[in-house]
């Protein structure tokens, strides 16, 4: 397995976007006002892109490829174990389990949905 240099900066972003990927130059850019939760979870989450070289959300395929970076990044982040003992001490509470697991609302949210649909055994 080859490895590949990918770049990684903070920048000035604007808008609400937390990070971009760009296949062609091979690099990452990160919002400079994410907190460290924030940054681990996007970064996570670009990173899949970049491990798909994803080309980008603009098309049919896009919407494909974001979730799949979704659904990776929040098994990547969340262990069955962590999340099972943090519903049961957090009784279900989202806000207070995402912080327990030192994870976003959204990768939270996204490793629900996970178990909902039953793709638990799709683990990367």
């Amino acid at each position: 397995m080859s490895r590949i240099t990918i770049d990684v900066l903070e920048s000035d972003i604007p808008g609400t976007t937390c990070g971009l990927y760009c296949d062609r130059l091979r690099t990452i850019w990160l919002a400079d006002w994410l907190n460290d939760r924030q940054r681990l979870c996007t970064l996570c989450h670009e990173l899949v892109h970049a491990k798909y070289r994803d080309l980008g959300c603009g098309t049919r395929f896009g919407v494909k490829c974001e979730r799949r970076a979704r659904r990776e990044t929040a098994l990547m982040l969340i262990s069955p174990a962590e999340f099972a003992m943090s519903e049961e001490l957090w009784d279900g509470d989202t806000w207070h389990m995402a912080a327990e697991l030192d994870v976003t609302m959204q990768v939270l949210t996204d490793y629900r949905q996970i178990l909902k649909d039953g793709l638990f055994a799709k683990r990367p």
